[in-house]
């Protein structure tokens, strides 16, 4: 069973930074292997946004809404992905969500989404 677990969430200020960390555990034990790797965000009252990807073979993409202050990094040998977060601004503020593409061996496409962490952006 695949389980996904994000971490580093918090509270701090205008400007400040803050890197988020997620891990797949139960990968191919389960017989998935990972494709892509991707960080989503829910604002309070809005729909969950795309935030940034990272493929297995490291290609990045980054949201317009945060390109020049989000990194994004990933370790597909030990199925974790990394969010660096600078710059923050109040409207950074929302759950963040880790989400892994994968593929069976009989190649059937799943998704697996963590539970989220709060991100709050406030003086």
């Amino acid at each position: 069973q695949v389980q996904v677990e994000e971490s580093g969430g918090g509270l701090v200020q205008p400007g400040e930074s803050l890197r988020l960390s997620c891990a797949a555990s139960g990968v191919s034990g389960s017989g998935f292997t990972i494709h892509a790797m991707t960080w989503l965000r829910q604002a309070p009252g809005k729909q969950r946004e795309w935030v940034a990807t990272i493929t297995s073979g490291g290609s990045p993409s980054v949201a317009d809404a945060v390109n020049g202050r989000f990194t994004i990094s990933g370790d597909n040998t030990k199925n974790t992905v990394h969010l660096q977060m600078y710059s923050l601004k109040p409207e950074d503020t929302a759950v963040y969500y880790c989400r892994f593409r994968a593929r069976s061996r009989t190649n059937i496409l799943e998704y697996f989404l963590g539970q989220g962490t709060q991100v709050t952006v406030s003086s």
